[in-house]
């Protein structure tokens, strides 16, 4: 390979300066990232993962009201369904007396109905001293594994639930497939064996950094921490891609420390533009209400900037470092011309685009009847994980267990009382749980309110001895008034004087007999969980099971139903909570973050390449084509009769508006400027050929990653995600190199009519013989010159003249005896 070395100008340019820079203080540069490295070994463990999505609804929205008020003021124990099944009953009966035993084990519901025993499977319905991720549930979980091992057993439930740990592991195998496919692709795209560890070292620092400065934000969610890294791979890579094929470029004619310097100070404004409209893509999600949106907006936007900062910095220098090797593995190029597809693209330019306005139309219907799921009940994956099956067979047997709070202001038991009974009675209601509905003793509820004789004739006590308790309950109250007037009119609800008696007995101020003093004993457990469960500070709760599905148009039209019933009873503050109403505040604001996205989405990338070419036409044409790609991207769930979580069109959409869109402006990017030299249907074709390199590349990393995702993933809001970036990157690789050339062929004119400045287009003189030729040439001279040409040449021309001109020169014979051509460049 030869090289000479150009006259260097005494003056370079700011970026150039900057690239000099870079290079020379390469060693300087790895010092740092050396640093950043080990820093982001540790630091990356520092962030707190959310796996709640409720945690991201607005504040506004009752569900996040009714979830803060539930955190502050009531325990929810854990619990677990676990199934047994081929077990008969009285074993199984057996199984719930040993489990009872198990320390951490509150109780074990089981008995001989059909919701606990059915067709040689049992149920067991446990619920743990702790919450679900305490330590003492935790025990608990673990010892009822040990005692059912050996029996056919189907667990679900809040405890013990390693959804995140297995994500992780999932996205661990992602990541491990997408390396191997990258590494294909760039076997297949490179020029040089030796830039594939170079491009590898790059974005592994800068996945390193952005995993390692994700504590910043303090807490991110598990479907930002899951997909990241992938995601990152994915859009960023290419911005490695463009340096390194750039730095080939000018290493065919430079010494390696001028090629980085020239590739670099070329490359960095292609990659800062190119990556505006990624960026836009990700920012437009951060104005989502549903804050999911924020946060993985903002974390994938600082992934692409952290992948940017690597390669500006970290692969300049790892390209002279590698320079000698990277020389002496060069390789042939494995991607082939697409000569014949560009030719076929020209052939079919007045039927194609009719045939994409069909799709086009089709998909804008079928994609806005796109059947949606706000939670995960209803959603399948690819990929079942050991939790799914479990819950399927479990649902299967005993029926879903569709569980619904009503938050209520407490200190009203009788209006409580007669709120839960009208609950009781709706048909949509299995069961409701409230304090006014948990029997006591003698036919009495734990919200009764009895008098002094009434408590004495229940508990035996002696009526001075319940009146003098009564009294003192009334100075505890503060009630000096039902002291001064006889307390054999006072009634006090029976759970608070159940728990007064109890604090009395502890104290040593009240004796009773064996029996009741055990009674009361026992009592006290109960209702202290009653009352950390049901009762708070300011609200009661009611607990609610609904036989109902956990969305759908019947479930969100119930809960309508169900807020005016509460209302009737309680007008002025009142809550439900539930994965149902999470499902419907999700549905509320999914329609206003759509829109937003959408729209936000679109004008962010249409401001990007208008900036970039120019021209008001050829954006909207580009915008057509990958807002096309959507489209039908999101009618396959419709047309499959799938439901899609919501959350995949709102992040998919965006990323494949403002990473996808670069296809276009590749492709678009090269047209506009062969055609300047050449004619439009041969720069149709041409721009196909130059542009098909990167565009496989990146489309099949892209595509790659999301597939990977969607059939390994068992999560199956990622899942969601994978296949239809997957499919969505697959769709626009197809219009972008099936549709988009005809488009610029027909709209050529709208292009020309509508860019602000016009730049002339110099006439293409084509003559083939002996020609002289004396002026600026652009174009193909047996090969594409771009020089100051001044001789004689013998072949063809197919070029422009900028100043000069071309005629007829003398035979060939005189060549021998005359000058030979002279390119300066």
């Amino acid at each position: 390979m030869s090289k000479h070395t150009p006259e260097v100008s005494e003056k370079q340019s700011p970026m150039e300066r900057l690239a000099s820079f870079i290079v020379d203080k390469r060693k300087a540069f790895y010092l740092i990232y050396i640093g950043v490295a080990i820093f982001c070994v540790f630091s990356g463990g520092w962030v707190a993962v959310n796996d709640d999505l409720t945690s991201y609804l607005p504040d506004s929205t009752e569900t996040r009201q009714g979830l803060t008020i539930m955190d502050e003021e009531f325990v929810t124990f854990g619990s677990s369904r676990i199934m047994v099944d081929n077990i008969a009953y009285a074993q199984a009966d057996r199984l719930a007396e040993q489990a009872r035993a198990i320390p951490g084990v509150k109780s074990v519901e089981f008995d001989n109905t059909r919701d606990h025993y059915a067709g040689g499977a049992a149920l067991f319905s446990v619920t743990y001293d702790g919450t679900a991720s305490d330590p003492v549930s935790l025990e608990a979980f673990y010892g009822l594994q040990d005692l059912l091992e050996g029996y056919d057993v189907y667990t679900t439930g809040d405890v013990g639930d390693s959804a995140s740990a297995s994500l992780e592991s999932e996205m661990q195998v992602v990541m491990a497939i997408a390396v191997v496919i990258i590494l294909l692709v760039l076997l297949f795209t490179s020029h040089t064996y030796m830039e594939i560890p170079v491009l590898l070292m790059t974005f592994g620092m800068a996945a390193l950094m952005n995993k390692g400065t994700n504590f910043v934000f303090g807490e991110i969610s598990f479907v930002s921490d899951s997909v990241a890294v992938v995601l990152q791979l994915a859009l960023a890579i290419d911005y490695a891609i463009i340096l390194c094929h750039r730095y080939t470029e000018e290493r065919e004619r430079l010494e390696a420390r001028e090629a980085v310097i020239a590739a670099l100070s070329k490359a960095i404004p292609e990659i800062s533009g190119s990556s505006m409209t990624t960026l836009s893509g990700l920012g437009a999600m951060c104005f989502m209400q549903f804050k999911i949106g924020y946060d993985l907006g903002l974390v994938l936007m600082k992934s692409i900037v952290l992948s940017l900062l690597a390669v500006f910095t970290l692969m300049p220098g790892l390209l002279m470092s590698f320079s000698s090797l990277i020389d002496r593995t060069h390789h042939r190029s494995f991607v082939p011309k697409i000569t014949a597809w560009g030719r076929l693209a020209v052939k079919t330019r007045f039927i194609m685009p009719p045939l994409f306005v069909v799709l086009l139309i089709g998909g804008f219907i079928f994609a806005n009847r796109c059947p949606y799921a706000y939670g995960q009940t209803d959603l399948t994956t690819i990929r079942e994980s050991e939790a799914q099956i479990a819950q399927a067979k479990v649902n299967g047997t005993f029926g879903r267990v569709n569980t619904l709070a009503v938050l209520v202001p407490q200190g009203d038991y009788e209006r409580e009382g007669r709120l839960l009974r009208e609950l009781e009675r709706m048909p949509e209601t299995d069961t409701a749980l409230g304090l006014a509905g948990v029997d006591a003793m003698d036919g009495y509820v734990l919200t009764d309110r009895l008098t002094p004789r009434q408590f004495a004739e229940m508990t035996d006590l002696d009526i001075e001895t319940a009146r003098l308790l009564y009294s003192a309950y009334a100075v505890d109250q503060e009630s000096y008034g039902q002291v001064v007037s006889g307390v054999d009119g006072y009634g006090v609800p029976l759970i608070d004087m159940f728990l007064y008696v109890y604090d009395m007995m502890d104290q040593g101020y009240v004796s009773l007999d064996e029996e009741m003093t055990e009674t009361i004993e026992d009592l006290h457990g109960q209702l202290t969980d009653a009352q950390l469960q049901l009762k708070g500070e300011h609200y009661s709760r009611l607990v609610l099971q609904l036989n109902l599905p956990e969305e759908g148009e019947e479930t969100f039209a119930f809960l309508d139903t169900l807020h005016g019933v509460v209302r009737r009873y309680y007008p002025e503050d009142s809550f439900l909570v539930g994965n149902s109403t999470s499902d419907f505040d999700l549905s509320s604001s999914f329609g206003n973050d759509n829109l937003l996205i959408g729209i936000l989405t679109i004008v962010f990338v249409i401001l990007v390449l208008v900036f970039t070419f120019q021209s008001a036409g050829l954006p909207v044409l580009l915008i057509l084509v990958i807002q096309g790609s959507v489209w039908i991207n999101f009618s396959f769930p419709y047309l499959q009769n799938e439901p899609l979580f919501f959350l995949s069109y709102l992040v998919v959409s965006s990323i494949q508006m403002g990473a996808n869109i670069d296809y276009a402006i590749v492709i678009a990017n090269r047209y506009v400027e062969l055609k300047q030299t050449m004619s439009l249907k041969d720069a149709v074709i041409e721009s196909l050929n130059e542009a098909f390199p990167t565009i496989v590349t990146s489309g099949t990393i892209l595509a790659s990653a999301g597939i990977a995702i969607g059939l390994l993933s068992t999560t199956a809001s990622i899942a969601s995600i994978g296949v239809c970036l997957g499919r969505g990157t697959l769709i626009s690789i197809f219009l972008v190199m099936g549709i988009l050339p005809q488009i610029l062929l027909l709209g050529d004119i709208i292009i020309k009519k509508t860019a602000f400045t016009i730049k002339a287009r110099l006439p293409i003189q084509s003559r083939t013989g002996t020609l002289l030729v004396d002026g600026h040439v652009r174009g193909y001279v047996s090969g594409m010159v771009d020089a100051e040409f001044s001789g004689l040449l013998h072949g063809t021309i197919n070029a422009s003249v900028a100043a000069g001109e071309v005629r007829e020169g003398p035979p060939p014979a005189a060549l021998t005896q005359g000058k030979e051509a002279d390119f300066h460049d």
